[in-house]
């Protein structure tokens, strides 16, 4: 088999690794469940090649995207349920349905005009899904539709603007503070009582306000954590290099030399692009040579 443009030689691989005996025996094994990780994984992929502006890692990661639309794909397909042309028939239906503004005759100029429209036809949708399904409709709410799939932190902004919608919100990111000194002082008193179901309740609280104020802020904070979680593998990454070369073991270095290549680190970092922040070696660096 050869590498193609067309999508029909990608379904081809696929159902070749999904052949009893001949095909690949960890692709044998997996089901929705196993590979519904990996498809999350694969479009967080996606997003950090927009983010880094890597348009040759953008065109990879997509792909790899692509393939996780066309397992599942597969595998509803070996189950009788559907197959690839009809996701992409129902993406087709569903995209014309919904956008009656340009391929139908309805008026909407405006983004929300459009906005508006796309959530009558998304209720439409939910009443006729029930009837399809035997069940009654749930009463509308204007929280309806955000996937519990999300990320805990941009779920939490999705809640919290929509809610904003009807005015339910602080006016003020000052506000938000309060609250936040508030869930603090309830965190406080959970950890006192050592309870740990209050506590994680607590701490989850804390959270939802801290993603509140991003929003105010006008900051995702989904995105800022990644910004944080990659700074944090840096400069800990830093202190591993120093300890290498100082030959020591991180677990016997003594906490205070390990917060001082550390702020090595962030010094280095501080002194900005194309610049260098010459350091004196450290005591432990000293007494070690």
């Amino acid at each position: 088999m050869r590498a193609s443009r067309d999508v029909h030689t990608l379904l081809e691989i696929m159902a070749a690794l999904r052949t009893p005996v001949i095909g690949c025996p960890w692709d044998l094994e997996q089901d929705f469940g196993t590979i519904a990780p990996y498809t999350i994984e694969e479009a967080y992929e996606v997003a950090d090649a927009i983010e880094r502006g890597d348009m040759h890692d953008l065109c990879d990661e997509l792909g790899d995207l692509l393939l996780q639309v066309v397992f599942h794909a597969r595998l509803g397909e070996e189950q009788d349920a559907f197959d690839f042309g009809d996701v992409v028939q129902a993406i087709s239906e569903k995209m014309i349905r919904r956008h009656p503004h340009v391929f139908g005759s309805v008026d909407a100029t405006t983004p929300e005009a459009v906005k508006r429209n796309w959530d009558d036809i998304k209720a439409e949708e939910k009443v006729a899904r029930a009837a399809r399904n035997g069940t009654q409709p749930e009463p509308p709410s204007v929280l309806d539709d955000i996937p519990l799939a999300l990320p805990a932190l941009q779920r939490a902004v999705k809640l919290q603007k929509r809610a904003a919608r009807i005015g339910f919100d602080w006016d003020s990111a000052e506000q938000v503070f309060d609250k936040i000194d508030e869930e603090i002082l309830e965190l406080r008193t959970a950890l006192s009582g050592r309870d740990t179901e209050a506590v994680s309740d607590e701490i989850g609280d804390l959270l939802f306000t801290v993603a509140n104020l991003a929003r105010h802020a006008g900051v995702d904070p989904e995105a800022a954590l990644r910004g944080t979680n990659d700074k944090f593998r840096r400069r800990f990454r830093h202190v591993e290099d120093r300890a290498a070369a100082a030959d020591c073991a991180l677990e016997s270095t003594p906490l205070a030399q390990m917060e001082a290549w550390w702020n090595e680190a962030k010094a280095t970092e501080s002194a900005g692009p194309g610049e260098t922040t010459p350091l004196p070696p450290t005591s432990h660096e000293r007494s070690v040579d």
